[in-house]
């Protein structure tokens, strides 16, 4: 099979391709989502041990902390992206970038909102302005950020640029969220956020939580996919192949 990856560099290939992918991607979403809410709600133990003893409220773990990994690892993309699109001067992945962004922000509010959600009975409190929690809310104002520079310049092009540079500036929160949640010396970065426990976190607990994240990351290639769908065909509007596709779905 010769599969040419500079051939769906162009959006024009990209576009049917993308097409032909979401609904397998979509399917993928369900199947996870599907199996991975089954599993935290009725294979998983009622109580979680530990130095932190907790009910059944626990279980927005199973929303909470696949959100705020894709939160960073969608960031990560949207940065690449960016990076790609300035160094190669590349369309489409200025427009992946913008398709990526929107989800990422999504995923970073969901883990806010679940994370404060989940501190109010665990720690008695719905926020704390500690560094793990601090540096989420920033890379929401990243996402923030990059959203609104985008949309507040007409000219395209240079919107790609200007807002893929704020999005590479602020990657540098990433490893700071990375360091907050996995501080090697817990004293010195006491904080309500525990610390990751990923060893010693019971196995049924944690099939779910990666089966979630996995379908979190499926849900993420669908509406990418048909966000930068809809950023093609608007921008690619005066072209004849857009005229054309248009006709053809009209048709069906």
């Amino acid at each position: 099979m010769n599969f040419s990856w500079y051939r769906y560099a162009s959006p024009t290939t990209f576009y049917p391709l993308a097409g032909r992918l979401i609904p397998w991607f979509v399917v993928l979403t369900v199947i996870t989502l599907v199996v991975g809410l089954y599993w935290g709600f009725f294979e998983t133990p009622d109580r979680l041990g530990g130095s932190n003893p907790q009910k059944e409220y626990y279980r927005i773990i199973f929303v909470h902390v696949p959100a705020a990994w894709m939160s960073m690892w969608l960031y990560v993309v949207l940065a690449g992206w960016s990076a790609i699109g300035l160094i190669f001067n590349t369309r489409l992945s200025y427009m992946m970038a913008a398709a990526v962004a929107p989800t990422g922000a999504i995923f970073t509010f969901i883990a806010l909102w679940s994370g404060s959600f989940w501190g109010r009975p665990s720690w008695g409190t719905w926020w704390d302005w500690d560094p793990r929690l601090t540096s989420e809310l920033i890379l929401f104002f990243l996402y923030g950020g990059y959203l609104a520079l985008h949309s507040a310049i007409d000219d395209s092009r240079r919107a790609d640029r200007a807002a893929a540079l704020l999005a590479i500036v602020g990657l540098v929160c990433i490893p700071v969220i990375f360091w907050s949640i996995n501080c090697p010396d817990p004293n010195q970065c006491a904080a309500l956020h525990q610390r990751s426990s990923m060893s010693q976190i019971d196995p049924d607990i944690l099939f779910a939580m990666l089966t979630l994240t996995f379908a979190f990351w499926m849900y993420s290639f669908v509406t990418a996919l048909m966000r930068v769908r809809s950023i093609i065909l608007e921008r690619e509007a005066d072209s004849e192949w857009v005229g054309q596709q248009i006709r053809q779905e009209g048709g069906r």
